[in-house]
């Protein structure tokens, strides 16, 4: 099994509700973001995936989030609040859309919204 990670990154702000917490205030993070994808074949070239091709992929997605208040954005809602985690699921989910080679999938997103706070989207497919 081969894994590639790239590492990106984004800066936007979001309010949660979570009954009387800090984060019920509006504010936001400069989001560090690893993916990660998998496979078990390589090219012939030699490689599972073009980094360039990922990197690619990763930054359409991170151009619809970056310097945007997350909560007015049409994909997070009550039921699907911006946090880091549903943040994660959602870089997955646009990603896994984009890659249409059955032999690569997307099989972990970590959204670090802090130097030492992460949450990560492990894909069990």
């Amino acid at each position: 099994m081969f894994e590639l990670k790239i590492l990106t990154h984004f800066s936007a702000a979001h309010q949660l509700k979570m009954v009387g917490e800090k984060c019920e205030n509006l504010h936001g993070h400069n989001w560090n973001i690893e993916v990660r994808v998998t496979g078990s074949e390589l090219d012939r070239a030699g490689v599972l995936m073009d980094f360039g091709e990922l990197k690619k992929h990763v930054a359409e997605i991170m151009a619809t989030v970056d310097h945007q208040f997350l909560n007015d954005l049409d994909v997070f809602n009550d039921e699907f609040p911006p946090s880091s985690e549903n943040i994660a699921i959602y870089i997955s989910n646009r990603l896994r859309e984009k890659i249409i080679r059955p032999d690569v999938r997307v099989s972990r997103v970590s959204a670090w919204e802090s130097a030492n706070s992460c949450a990560t989207y492990i894909i069990d497919d």
